[in-house]
This record gives C-alpha cells, structure tokens and sequence, in this order.
C-alpha cells in the first residue's frame, strides 16, 4: 500500500488498525561511471514497495535528496545541507504523528545520512522533552537495506573485498535489477577504487576520479541484484515487524 496512491479515506481506515509507516530515504548522486545517480532512492524504495505488497504496511514517497555534499563535483547531484535534512525529518514525523502514525521506519539506502537522520531523531525526542508533552514523541527507527544480514552474506559470497564503500556492485545490481534496461557493464580501470579519507565536494573529486570509493562495480549483474533485492525484503520484514512489536 502506496500513501501517494491512496486516498484520504484510504489512510483513515488504515489508521483503524495500523499505526506504522515505512518511508524510504536516499539521495541523489553520482554512482561512478556505471552507476545511476539515483541508486540510493532506488534501492530502498524497490524494497520498500515489495514489503508493503507483503505485509500490508503503508509505504510513504520516497525522500530521495539527502546529505550528499561531497558528490557536488559530479554532475547530476543534488544535495540537503545537513540543518535543511533535519528540519524535512522533522516535518515528515510531525505531520505524520499528526494523523495518528505511531510507528515510523525510515529505511535508508544513502550511509551519509546516518548521522543526520539519527540528529534528527534527537531533535525530536528533545522537543517532546523540553516541552513536557502529555504524549510521547512517535517510535523512531532508521534501518540502512545493505546492513541486513541476508543481504550482507550475499555481498560477501559475491563481491567480498571488491563491495568497497560506494558505487558497489551490491547496490548498482539491485538497482539493475529495478530497471534492467538500464544496465550498463563495463570494464572500469583501475578494477578495484581507492579507499581513503576525504572533505568536501572538491576534495573527493581529486581523490575518487570516477566517483568509486574502494568498489568495483563491473562485478554488478541483474542476476545478484535479484538475489540482493529477495534478500532484503526478508531482511526488512523481520526488522519492521521487530520494531512495531517492541514500540
């Protein structure tokens, strides 16, 4: 169940014995040579539908601009500053609190918004504090797709030290598996990225060329993107139906 594909009597009724959404969060920006620049929208939100076929869980739209500053020497990225990504969390809990929902999952496909994700989750618990609310503030949860443990067997059988940190042959498969027409193998020179520390947006151009952080994406097939994408799902419902019981 789709919340942009329902109507407001949909929702309501939803309400009458549900009080859990999942709402998938990424980013847009480069990928590396053959990566979409989509890729870490694609990945959660692809998930996210497919447990929602299965379980019944509303899936909200998809947040797909993140904190993703350092990829701003690529073109085609777009970013959030880290205090314009907290007050968007903020007002998505907020309004869906509003209407009743209890149990919010962000499940995230971007690792550079971990922190300010979990920044925002503190921002709100601290309102509720501060404030003394005769109500709690609304059960948060951040879960990242490629941290499962199913999908992490997966990338390690198949890609072991070649998964890297970005551009992976782990999410750019799940993504070719979404959208198989957009496939695109090749060889990519040196096979396996650099890996090392870096600053801003000009910063990690000089050091990634290509985009790739310690990744060799020419190992991404549609094939393990299937596996990946089945993997996940299971991954997820047992995390989600976690998080509403112990909420």
């Amino acid at each position: 169940m789709r919340l942009q594909l329902s109507t407001w009597p949909d929702i309501q009724q939803y309400l009458e014995h549900s009080h859990g959404i999942i709402v998938p969060i990424g980013s847009t920006e480069q990928h590396g040579p053959n990566g979409l620049v989509g890729t870490d929208s694609i990945c959660p939100e692809v998930v996210a539908h497919e447990v929602g076929k299965r379980i019944g869980v509303l899936v909200a739209p998809t947040l797909s601009i993140g904190m993703a500053q350092h990829h701003l020497a690529f073109p085609g990225s777009i970013s959030f500053r880290p205090t314009t990504l907290i007050a968007v969390i903020r007002d998505v809990v907020q309004s869906l609190a509003r209407h009743g929902f209890r149990n919010i999952y962000f499940f995230n496909g971007h690792g550079g918004n971990v922190a300010t994700v979990n920044a925002a989750f503190a921002e709100i618990h601290s309102e509720a504090s501060f404030t003394g609310s005769s109500t709690s503030a609304p059960s948060l949860k951040l879960a990242n797709w490629y941290m499962g443990r199913r999908v992490q067997a997966i990338s390690r059988e198949l890609f072991a030290d070649s998964e890297g940190a970005h551009a992976t042959p782990s999410e750019i498969s799940l993504t070719w598996h979404a959208y198989p027409d957009r496939a695109q193998p090749m060889t990519l020179e040196p096979r396996l990225a650099p890996s090392r520390h870096f600053g801003d947006a000009r910063d990690y151009r000089q050091r990634f060329p290509d985009g790739r952080i310690g990744s060799d994406p020419s190992l991404a097939s549609i094939d393990a993107g299937t596996r990946l994408f089945e993997a996940s799902v299971e991954d997820t419902i047992e995390d989600y139906r976690a998080f509403v019981q112990a909420s």
